[in-house]
């Protein structure tokens, strides 16, 4: 039953992204728009925008949310999320590299190469039989390297059309989603997913603890290995095509815990399922507060509500 409502939430949102936008369709008008029917300009507007737009953010949703929940899991923290590892500042780095220099196009690529290039000195640094808290030190380090030159990045933009645009896209939004950006985000996010769920058994063995889990069989270092890749793919293709959109991967598993239980191999398929959901229904809101003017950027949104909720569970953790 709880399953079914989450299901039924997340395709909701997905449909309510079809609804909303500039463009004032009525139901009738965007549902006949969507078979293809009706004015060509109203096809045009579901079909070709709203749609890729809702099926791109449910891909970077569901990355998100599924990459959180195994890292949660393989840490046995709930404070552990994509973007506090470092993933998230890597895979912006090299995307601000390539607007810094002039390469517009090749921001996707360079984003994910930032991220696997992010991932590999985080799995050097880490070790391959060290703790899973060596892993959080090495990815938080990373990540305020990869932020600092980011900044430093910024300070030396040649001009201020330059910096604008490195800044606007490191808010973080599906505006100018696209069929080209779903395509190559869906199979890479898919890939994660799948890497992580595949890990999902030998991360409820690591919950008893990595000695014990080591004595019954786990390899310790296949499950880190999978783990980095599977978040390196699912964080990396998101930032690539939307920029960086923080906190999903924080709380989206938590609340999905406290609903089904910390298992993993169910926690990391539901929390994708949630994730999809929640950042969908979150660019709904942004779509509904802003007008054709100044738009409020998704990954500003996620911000506002994910630091509230971390500080809370920063709190509660140090209360116990």
């Amino acid at each position: 039953m709880k399953l079914a409502f989450l299901i039924i939430a997340s395709l909701a949102a997905l449909l309510a992204s079809l609804f909303f936008g500039a463009a004032d369709l009525s139901i009738s008008q965007t549902l006949g728009a969507l078979a293809g029917q009706g004015r060509e300009i109203d096809v045009t507007i579901v079909r070709e925008l709203r749609l890729p737009r809702a099926l791109l953010g449910a891909v970077i949703g569901a990355g998100l949310g599924a990459s959180g929940a195994a890292l949660q899991g393989y840490t046995r923290n709930p404070l552990a999320a994509p973007g506090i590892l470092g993933f998230t500042s890597c895979a912006a780095l090299g995307a601000v590299l390539a607007l810094y220099f002039g390469f517009s196009q090749a921001v996707p690529f360079a984003a994910l190469l930032g991220t696997a290039l992010g991932a590999l000195l985080i799995l050097k640094i880490a070790g391959p039989r060290k703790g899973a808290s060596t892993l959080i030190l090495a990815g938080v380090g990373v990540g305020a390297l990869a932020t600092a030159l980011t900044g430093l990045i910024m300070n030396f933009a040649p001009n201020p059309w330059a910096l604008s645009e490195i800044v606007y896209w490191l808010m973080g939004s599906l505006k100018n989603a696209e069929l080209g950006g779903l395509l190559v985000c869906a199979p890479l996010t898919g890939l994660g997913i799948a890497l992580l769920i595949i890990i999902g058994p030998d991360l409820r063995t690591l919950s008893l603890g990595e000695e014990t889990a080591a004595s019954l069989g786990v390899s310790l270092g296949k499950v880190r290995a999978g783990l980095i890749a599977g978040t390196a793919l699912c964080v990396g293709s998101g930032v690539a095509i939307a920029g960086a959109i923080g906190f999903i991967g924080l709380f989206v598993p938590h609340i999905i815990r406290l609903i089904f239980g910390p298992d993993p191999l169910r926690l990391i398929p539901f929390s994708a399922i949630g994730g999809a959901g929640f950042l969908v229904f979150a660019d709904v809101i942004t779509r509904t507060l802003t007008g054709p003017g100044t738009q409020l950027y998704l990954g500003i949104l996620t911000s506002l509500i994910g630091v509230p909720f971390f500080l809370y569970l920063a709190v509660k953790e140090t209360r116990t």
